[in-house]
């Protein structure tokens, strides 16, 4: 006889929109046939899940894969692999350390040739909105990009210059009329050169760069921005915000009737300014880590249910580059793309228990990700319908993160030695695995590009 389903993930708690229920999950042709009791139906292959979460895969919506032109920082197949060790099933890499940048439909097709060919995982594209390319967006919304990317200041590199108001503006009004997303780094850019200048008086370490980042940066741009948004009638994604006032600003602009959503980071909930401090270069980002009442503070407005999504914000370099005795010169950005949802959760289910903890998050990285960036009818849940894109996760195993597993290309990153008690068993991308038993499995599959639908 032919098997009905193609995989059985047999006996796991399994969670769903409406709940937590201790079920199968079928899956056929790499969508979800149902969720429920399995009766007589045979499969291809069949996991047992049994003393396990099954959850909709993660959706990392904020990576830095650099592929094409910076595959030494990170490559498509390294970040990919390491982004399925920590359940993750989909990324949307950004536009600015490639090169060229993909900030024209020309260079989003080279972007997402190299992804067809390296990626683990299924993958989305950001386009970028600098200086003049405005006669690119419709160009790269038809090739498939998921929405475009601007910084508020200077984004490190030169090929992806800073935003000004005015080009915001001019960049957000088109936008608008195509339908597309808007994302900003949201720094105040003339702010941050005059504190620069200041704290440097102080010293060019870790303690002067972080006063040279204060909570005002971030809130001055969200204003601005937001303000933008609401006269171009623009979508207006705020990524990595790092503190409560953020999310507060972000807020204040959607009872105006600003169509705005907020992103936070894994680092920024469970590091802090001591850990900068401590760490050094590895824990060195743009946003800063906080103080710890202001890391309390932000797990606060996500457990009000203020903050929409989680993306790891992974920003590898080469070692080289997190290495200079003037801290200011340091490459900002975390590497955390394998370890960090793990230890959210983990984090997570400490303070409210398995249950509770993983309803909530599951919104978090996958089904509010999927809504905000138009792909929930593919994806984000466990559903008949949508794509067996799953991740089975024990939640009360005990280990210490190390960062000698790291799938990275550089094995560096701020949670070594680390206590974790949720550990990634399991990932499936469109019913097929890619990571099991501390292994890219053999014969894992090669991603999919996932489209956006269109707004209007």
């Amino acid at each position: 006889m032919t098997p009905d389903l193609d995989l059985l993930v047999r006996g796991g708690s399994v969670v769903t929109p409406d709940g937590i229920v201790q079920s199968d999950v079928m899956v056929a042709e790499g969508r979800i046939e149902r969720v429920g009791a399995s009766g007589n139906e045979r499969a291809k292959e069949t996991i047992d899940a049994s003393g396990l979460f099954v959850m909709a895969g993660f959706i990392d919506s904020h990576v830095h894969f650099n592929e094409p032109g910076r595959a030494e920082w990170e490559g498509i197949a390294t970040g990919s692999s390491a982004l399925a060790a920590g359940g993750g099933t989909l990324f949307f890499d950004m536009p600015l350390n490639s090169l060229p940048p993909v900030t024209s439909a020309a260079a989003a097709a080279l972007k997402l040739g190299a992804a067809r060919r390296l990626s683990r995982t299924d993958f989305g594209v950001w386009g970028g909105l600098v200086p003049g390319n405005t006669g690119e967006f419709e160009g790269m919304r038809d090739a498939g990009v998921v929405g475009l990317k601007a910084f508020m200041c200077a984004s490190g590199v030169e090929e992806y210059p800073q935003s000004d108001a005015a080009t915001l503006r001019e960049g957000m009004a088109r936008a608008a009329q195509l339908g597309m997303i808007v994302a900003v780094h949201a720094e105040d850019e003339a702010l941050a050169r005059r504190l620069a200048l200041e704290a440097r008086t102080k010293g060019t370490g870790a303690a002067s760069w972080l006063r040279s980042r204060p909570v005002e940066l971030e809130t001055t741009a969200i204003r601005t921005a937001a303000d933008i948004a609401g006269e171009t009638g623009c979508s207006l994604h705020i990524v990595h915000a790092s503190c409560p006032e953020s999310v507060n600003a972000a807020r204040e602009a959607k009872a105006r009737g600003v169509d705005i959503t907020v992103e936070t980071c894994p680092h920024y909930l469970l590091l802090s300014e001591g850990d900068a401090l401590r760490l050094g270069a590895p824990a060195k980002c743009a946003p800063p880590l906080r103080p710890e009442a202001l890391r309390q503070g932000l797990w606060s407005a996500l457990e009000a249910g203020h903050v929409d999504t989680v993306g790891s914000d992974h920003s590898p370099a080469p070692p080289a580059m997190k290495t200079s005795a003037d801290f200011f010169e340091v490459w900002g950005g975390i590497s955390g793309c394998q370890h960090g949802f793990g230890l959210l959760l983990s984090e997570a289910v400490a303070r409210h228990g398995a249950q509770s903890a993983l309803m909530r998050l599951t919104g978090l990285l996958s089904a509010n990700v999927a809504r905000r960036f138009g792909i929930d009818g593919a994806k984000g849940r466990i559903a008949a319908g949508l794509d067996a894109d799953l991740v089975l996760l024990a939640a009360d195993r005990p280990h210490a993160l190390s960062n000698a597993d790291l799938l990275y290309r550089h094995r560096q990153g701020p949670y070594d030695g680390r206590a974790s008690t949720v550990d990634v068993v399991r990932t499936v991308v469109r019913g097929r695995t890619v990571w099991d038993k501390g292994r890219i499995a053999p014969g894992a599959p090669h991603g999919h590009l996932v489209r956006p639908a269109r707004r209007r």
